[in-house]
């Protein structure tokens, strides 16, 4: 072998290890700038679906849970309070939600899957306010004697009935929202996502 194809092994394995060194550099800079750019916990837990468990939510009860940021009101109403709905269609302002505040299939009388449970977000759709349940009727509950019942905001005085329908003549412009929601099982309820990817 002549002098001029003898080969460095020592300046090769210099090479190698300064490509390999300069490799890892690059990519262990390019670690923080790719996670930059994932959402946080903060931003994924903010965002994502949450699951409820009502199996011990009984008839006349109301609990809340926190999705997005907002309340959210999954009421299990009774006989008599889906009762009062069908009374109260000239006294709302939109009584068959046809403004888009719930997903088609809660674009009922009951805007719910279910006839008994109700899920709306519990924010008044005036000013962002919470409203206050008032479940019981007229008198008992320091109403009007022909409240039937539903929710009253302190704020501004809007109220909505059993169904987050507005009554007509208030300040809220719309029926509570009712976000995307589906059953998993008869007493889980997954808040946020249904089948239909809404």
């Amino acid at each position: 072998m002549s002098k001029e194809n003898k080969v460095d092994c020592g300046r090769r394995r210099l090479i190698v290890a300064t490509a390999a060194v300069g490799g890892a550099g690059a990519v262990a800079a390019l670690v923080p700038f790719v996670a930059s750019m994932l959402p946080s916990e903060r931003a994924k837990a903010a965002g994502a679906p949450v699951e409820v468990d009502i199996s011990k939510l009984e008839p006349g009860q109301m609990m809340t849970v926190e999705w997005r940021g907002k309340p959210v009101w999954i009421i299990n109403r009774t006989k008599d309070m889906l009762d009062t709905l069908p009374k109260l269609a000239d006294a709302v302002a939109d009584p068959k939600s046809e403004k888009e505040q719930q997903p088609a299939y809660c674009q009922n009388e009951t805007r719910s899957i279910k006839p008994e449970v109700l899920v709306a977000v519990g924010i008044c759709t005036h000013l962002g306010c919470s409203p206050s349940a008032k479940f019981k009727h007229g008198a008992e509950e320091g109403m009007s004697g022909d409240w039937l019942g539903g929710f009253l905001c302190p704020c501004h005085g809007s109220t909505f009935d059993f169904a987050g329908r507005v009554y007509k003549a208030k300040p809220a412009p719309t029926n509570l929202e009712v976000p995307p929601h589906m059953y998993l099982s008869d007493t889980r309820i997954l808040i946020g996502e249904d089948k239909k990817g809404a």
